[in-house]
């Protein structure tokens, strides 16, 4: 209920809404357990809306969608709604969506949770290879142990205590 919280520089507890609300669209990805995809916008339109959202160039945000849809084998799927696809594929949109804005920390709660192993490797070395090449910070809770090979540090939590580092 106090204290401090400085990321990069920035004081988010006495940051008022606008500044929150910027500093999550520009500097944090999050990938949620339950997608959160607008079910009225195709796959390729739900990845779009956050860099559209952030005033970034249509361009290059469309640019970056068909990247991510491409890495995440999703290309076949950019025109579909979310309610014609599948978990893993809903998954696998919400985080190339996470990813649009370039973001430098992503935040991924079970972020394999919904795909077959080969769909979770993919995703893993996706974001692997954005902590490698782009120096992005990942933050990945999970009960799988896909991310383990990719990690460079595992903190193992038991009944909200810190078991393992």
């Amino acid at each position: 209920t106090s204290g401090h919280l400085t990321v990069a520089g920035e004081d988010l507890v006495s940051a008022g809404p606008k500044r929150l609300t910027r500093y999550r669209r520009e500097v944090v990805g999050m990938v949620f357990q339950s997608f959160n995809l607008m079910p009225t916008l195709t796959v390729f339109e739900n990845v779009c809306l956050p860099g559209f959202l952030a005033g970034r160039d249509r361009d290059a945000v469309e640019a970056g969608a068909t990247e991510f849809l491409s890495w995440l084998n999703m290309d076949g799927r950019r025109n579909h709604l979310p309610s014609q696809l599948s978990g893993g594929e809903m998954q696998r949109t919400a985080i190339a969506r996470s990813l649009i804005n370039d973001p430098a920390l992503l935040l991924a709660d079970e972020p394999t949770g919904n795909l077959d192993s080969r769909n979770g490797e993919i995703v893993m070395e996706l974001l692997a290879r954005l902590n490698r090449e782009r120096n992005r910070t990942l933050i990945i809770a999970t009960h799988s142990d896909l991310a383990d090979p990719y990690a460079t540090r595992i903190l193992q939590l038991r009944d909200g205590m810190l078991v393992a580092s």
